[in-house]
């Protein structure tokens, strides 16, 4: 399948950018407080593992084309730079595009919206891209990214993965 490729988002107070090698030293920033990590897993990357990383995942699809990665770095656009990233991995279930769905936001412009403006532009995005199923797999205590998913339409589940929780949200096809 053909994807389209991702593209700038600019919303009222951000600029989602597509990610490349070249944000990573200013994310090195961003991913520093070991606080993220509580409920995410991993670690504080090195400069090093960022560009690796960046560099794969600025590809665009997996190696087979079966899956879209769609990464955006999100820079405040008032103070001009980056305060975390939103993310999708976007597969096709044989029916419908399904995009699972990630945001990670830097503690120090945690508690300001930034997480829920940045993950509705990228929603509407996806959105206007033929995604109709969005997915987020989310740690059972952490409550500001519940609210985050709760913002975008997105529903609890029974379904746990590496124990945290599925949330689902569904936008039925439209007759054309």
């Amino acid at each position: 399948m053909d994807w389209p490729a991702s593209e700038p988002i600019i919303t009222a107070r951000l600029l989602l950018e597509p990610l490349s090698v070249e944000h990573a030293p200013a994310m090195i920033e961003v991913l520093a407080d070991p606080s993220l990590y509580d409920y995410i897993g991993g670690e504080i990357p090195s400069l090093e593992l960022l560009e690796k990383r960046f560099a794969a995942q600025a590809g665009g699809r997996s190696d087979d084309g079966s899956q879209w990665w769609l990464n955006w770095v999100v820079t405040k656009r008032d103070v001009g730079r980056p305060v975390g990233y939103v993310q999708a991995t976007v597969e096709d279930d044989g029916s419908r595009l399904v995009a699972d769905i990630a945001w990670v936001i830097s503690p120090n412009w945690q508690g300001r919206g930034i997480a829920s403006e940045a993950t509705r532009a990228m929603v509407a995005w996806l959105r206007s891209n033929g995604v109709h199923r969005l997915t987020a797999h989310i740690h059972p205590d952490h409550q500001a990214s519940m609210k985050v998913a709760q913002n975008q339409a997105l529903h609890a589940t029974f379904t746990k993965k590496d124990g945290e929780v599925r949330w689902e949200s569904y936008q039925p096809s439209t007759a054309r």
